[in-house]
């Protein structure tokens, strides 16, 4: 079969990615544009107004979608968030770098320390000269040596743990995880609001600065609870009274959150800093079913390796070089992002990443690809899971999966079957075989690095 020739040749490719550190240099000059990522928390695939959903509307995204590219096969490195921020902080596979799971503040139920070895987006970004900002939700280090001051960021103003109990107090298990660098704080009001401001200022202190400026927003948004001010929820109620309450809820959160993008937008307009800088606007996994999300006809949602759990919402612009309204079907990963970013700004790297850059298909130009297999992992607690793994793999058009490590592993192929219906993983043997060799391998290396925090 030429399929299951394709994908032999991928298990020797795989060892050649893993075995050998990369070596890539960019060297061509590039002006070096501010760089702004905007990540939310549990965005279904179409919970966005350009997709054509009919419920909810998110003008400021969909400004940003006018103005740059569509990527509509962008999936996240884990269905869960501290795995998928993992990946785009470093590049690489989030267990490879000790990320498997949840970050969180009880020993019991933490499963994930990030590898202080890693080196950083920031970090790479220094050597380029950009001043590194992190707004928001961090969830990989809640102590030294992993916070964010640590990891090359020159100001944080955020979060450092996973969701907020609420998003008015703003606690976590009665604990308060908000910080100013490495000051406690605890402002008032909505945190959404208050990660808007807190950009809008920063933008607009950086607009007469010579340094080029990387700011990394990461909104909780839409994670649960739901709780979106009583002003949105009014309005969603009144336009459309038939739509449950629990969606109405999600809908109106949503568009408190389009909000305070289109707010950090204007500022950048404001201070003349729109055209030049690069605005990537994704999600760290698929929108969370119980509060009625929609990934749209993508099945399942977060926590689940079907599709509708690792395809997000994924924009990115930059006037001065990417297509307005251009759409690009390339498959894509969160860890993608780092060295994209890298050659954008002209830095180079001699550590081993998983991720590569598609900067060519950004900038419109034909991308030679070598194929390569696309790995997801997530490990959590609880008698659902017993603080095992679970993982899939993504080949061409052929997706092997499992949803919890006590399940059987199925094998789909999305380009006959996307709605993933028909597990072939009896009917296609060799290739349930040569995928599983490949997913075992990823397996192994992840195995290989603490996941634990030290001296526990």
């Amino acid at each position: 079969m030429k399929q299951v020739h394709k994908i032999a040749i991928f298990v020797n490719l795989f060892w050649v990615a893993i075995n050998v550190n990369s070596q890539t240099e960019f060297s061509k000059e590039r002006n070096s544009p501010n760089i702004l990522i905007i990540l939310t928390d549990d965005q279904g695939y179409h919970d966005v107004s350009y997709y054509g959903t009919s419920d909810l509307y998110t003008p400021n995204i969909d400004a940003l979608r006018n103005d740059g590219m569509r990527m509509d096969y962008f999936y996240a490195n884990s269905p869960v968030c501290a795995p998928t921020r993992a990946s785009l902080m470093t590049g690489r596979y989030p267990d490879y770098v000790g990320v498997p799971g949840l970050i969180r503040y009880h020993d019991a139920n933490n499963w994930g320390f990030l590898d202080p070895k890693a080196i950083l987006l920031p970090e790479k970004l220094k050597e380029a000269g950009y001043h590194n900002a992190h707004i928001g939700k961090w969830n990989l280090g809640l102590e030294s040596p992993n916070l964010p001051n640590e990891k090359g960021f020159d100001y944080f103003h955020g979060w450092l743990e996973d969701m907020m109990d609420d998003y008015v107090t703003k606690r976590r298990h009665g604990m308060n995880f908000m910080k100013l660098n490495n000051q406690e704080i605890d402002p008032e009001g909505h945190a959404t609001d208050i990660f808007t401001q807190w950009s809008v200022d920063y933008v607009k202190s950086q607009a007469n600065e010579a340094e080029p400026f990387f700011l990394y927003l990461a909104y909780n948004a839409p994670h649960f609870p739901v709780q979106p001010p009583q002003e949105y929820l009014e309005k969603v109620r009144k336009r459309s009274p038939e739509i449950p309450e629990k969606r109405a809820g999600l809908i109106a959160f949503i568009e408190h959150l389009d909000n305070g993008i289109g707010k950090v937008i204007a500022a950048l307009k404001e201070s003349g800093q729109y055209e030049n800088t690069l605005i990537i606007f994704t999600s760290d996994n698929g929108g969370h079913l119980p509060d009625m999300a929609n990934n749209g006809p993508l099945r399942d949602g977060k926590q689940s390796m079907y599709e509708g759990g690792l395809r997000v919402p994924t924009v990115i612009t930059w006037p001065e070089k990417i297509k307005a309204g251009s759409v690009s079907d390339q498959v894509n990963m969160t860890m993608d992002i780092y060295p994209t970013l890298l050659e954008v700004v002209g830095v180079k790297f001699n550590h081993t990443i998983e991720g590569r850059s598609f900067l060519a298909t950004l900038l419109g130009e034909n991308m030679e690809e070598e194929p390569r297999p696309l790995y997801f992992t997530r490990r959590e607690g609880g008698a659902l899971y017993g603080g095992k793994a679970y993982h899939a793999l993504l080949q061409g058009d052929w997706k092997l999966l499992q949803n919890n490590p006590y399940q059987p592993l199925e094998l789909y192929n999305l380009e006959k079957d996307p709605l993933e219906k028909i597990d072939l993983i009896s009917e296609e043997p060799e290739i349930f075989k040569i995928m599983n060799n490949i997913l075992m391998k990823h397996i192994q290396v992840g195995g290989m690095v603490p996941w634990q925090k030290p001296n526990r």
